[in-house]
């Protein structure tokens, strides 16, 4: 974490921060009168190989008695209609601002990882962490939705875990780590753009995708318009 990095973790922390205010305040009392409490979710990370912190989110799934682990399809029935919006948007990660400003976070970097992932691959996680946890990085943009794809085949935590551990810690550690090579204020200023670019345009994409899919299926149902033949007879 350079000094000039952190000045501009600060500084648009605090803009986002004040002008985000009314959009934090209105989706937590969305889920304080939709879910219930609690209205965060903290969760334990690392932001060194033995320095942890507490991630702040808004809570998206109902509570439950089990540890924190990778999110995969054993955990989505207990993801809400209100958590499912909000973790395709990723407003719920809006409160890490806050982790920004306390400085467990930057905007840029690798994903905080959970002490057990840190634990069982420590040699990996001494090169990642040698940066500062970010809110959004390389390995996010270009790994995010084939993790998802991946984990959400899974139908037990352990199953989960395993596919986590096998088939997605080791690609994310190497973009981090080309990351981390060619880090700069431009190099973040651009992921950054990706990132809001990413999150405004793709569910466009994703929307004419289903419509020219309906559409074709519409067709594809549709009776012939053409004049009958007469049958012979």
């Amino acid at each position: 974490m350079t000094p000039a990095k952190r000045i501009f973790d600060l500084l648009l922390a605090l803009v986002l921060v004040l002008a985000l205010l009314p959009v934090m305040g209105l989706i937590a009392a969305l889920i304080a009168l939709c879910d219930g409490r609690p209205v965060f979710h903290r969760s334990e990370r690392m932001k060194t190989l033995d320095h942890a912190f507490i991630l702040w989110k808004f809570r998206s799934m109902r509570p439950s008695s089990e540890p924190d682990g990778a999110t995969g399809g054993d955990k989505a029935a207990r993801i809400t209609p209100l958590g499912r919006t909000l973790r395709r948007s990723r407003l719920d990660e809006l409160p890490q601002l806050l982790n920004i400003l306390r400085g467990d976070m930057s905007f840029v970097g690798p994903r905080p990882p959970l002490r057990r992932h840190v634990n069982d691959h420590r040699s990996l996680y001494a090169r990642v962490l040698r940066n500062r946890p970010g809110l959004t990085g390389l390995a996010t943009l270009r790994f995010h939705r084939i993790e998802d794809r991946l984990l959400s085949c899974c139908r037990t935590a352990h199953e989960t875990e395993q596919v986590y551990a096998t088939r997605c810690i080791a690609r994310k550690a190497r973009l981090d780590l080309l990351w981390a090579r060619h880090a700069s204020l431009w190099v973040d200023l651009w992921l950054l753009v990706q990132t809001v670019s990413s999150l405004w345009l793709q569910p466009a994409v994703t929307r004419d995708k289903d419509r020219r899919i309906s559409l074709r299926d519409r067709s594809s149902a549709a009776p012939p318009t053409g004049p009958a033949r007469r049958r012979p007879g």
